[in-house]
């Protein structure tokens, strides 16, 4: 019971260090970003109403990566579980970060070329398989949900290639998921507090990172959310996904990515359906607007109902996730 209690104590102090260093770095960084003119441009072709939003900072993720960082440090000695997490959230988010600065700093609107971001992604996760697969004793078999005691395992080559399947899909789900003010900062709080409940449970040790990033976006809600003074851009929603993707198989829990990440699957599927669809019918739509958080939009649901009903879905998949262990 000791024992219990010491690390529940530790696990909220650590959340509370983030939700500070985010609440004090923001607002210094914030007016920062806006006399830098780092703004964020507004795509012509989504909604119209969100052509307000043009010129507010982004670049944002920023200050989730400081406070996620800053906190992390004091457990890597202790913790050496979360390295490898802290690893692939830092290098998706220095992709993120290399993306928006040729956007909002060098003015070239597509940023990095898409094969130049994929490539890079893939160096970022080949390593990190590398870590997991010679330098740690996790193994890449995967818990099946709702199976306790039971592994899907497909092998050294079928885990490997699954597993940059599952990364490189979960961040650019959850690059896909950040289109509306305080999204994916309140979708992805509430898998990080999944991942830490879980953490604790199976005492695997990396319940410190899993609290610092709660508390960073506990912290960052309060400038993102709607209406939002400040955007994470790529550089925050790239390095979520690498958090949620790492924090997964630290556990072997890449299936559950399916039930609390089912939002950041809808979003990307939405997408891959429309373009598939659009170049097929040569100009025919399945969403009104995808990613389909847009869609919901068009059909004349506000932004603060979109992110609510999405967070609340996000809440009960998590429970689900839960009851799944």
């Amino acid at each position: 019971m000791e024992l219990i209690k010491e690390m529940l104590m530790s696990s909220l102090l650590t959340l509370v260090v983030a939700l500070v260093v985010t609440l004090v770095f923001g607002p210094v960084f914030i007016p920062w970003l806006r006399k830098l003119k780092f703004g964020q441009e507004i795509r012509e072709e989504g909604p119209k109403w969100h052509q307000k939003k043009s010129g507010t900072p982004t670049m944002g993720g920023i200050i989730i990566l400081i406070s996620i960082t800053v906190t992390s440090m004091f457990y890597v000695k202790s913790n050496p579980q979360i390295v490898p997490i802290l690893f692939l959230t830092l290098g998706f988010g220095l992709i993120g970060l290399t993306d928006d600065y040729i956007k909002v700093v060098l003015k070239r609107s597509m940023g990095l070329r898409a094969w130049q971001k994929m490539a890079l992604q893939i160096v970022v996760t080949a390593i990190f398989a590398y870590y997991i697969t010679t330098k740690s004793s996790i193994s890449l078999a995967m818990r099946i949900p709702f199976a306790p005691g039971k592994y899907l395992d497909f092998g050294t080559v079928g885990n490997v290639i699954l597993l940059f399947i599952v990364v490189i899909g979960t961040v650019n789900g959850t690059n896909f998921t950040d289109g509306l003010d305080g999204l994916a900062t309140s979708v992805t709080s509430l898998v990080a507090t999944f991942f830490t409940v879980v953490a604790l449970g199976l005492g695997s040790g990396i319940e410190p990172i899993t609290c610092a990033t709660l508390g960073a976006l506990l912290g960052f809600l309060l400038f993102n959310g709607y209406p939002a003074s400040v955007f994470m851009g790529d550089t925050g929603s790239l390095a979520l996904g690498g958090f949620v993707a790492a924090c997964a198989y630290m556990m072997q829990m890449p299936l559950f990515i399916l039930i609390v990440g089912f939002i950041y699957l809808a979003e990307v599927v939405s997408v891959m359906l429309q373009v598939s669809y659009f170049k097929l019918t040569h100009g025919k739509r399945i969403f009104k607007m995808a990613p389909i958080h847009h869609h919901f939009e068009m059909c004349g649901w506000r932004e603060t109902k979109v992110v609510a009903v999405f967070s609340i879905i996000t809440a009960i998949l998590c429970l689900v996730g839960l009851l799944a262990m």
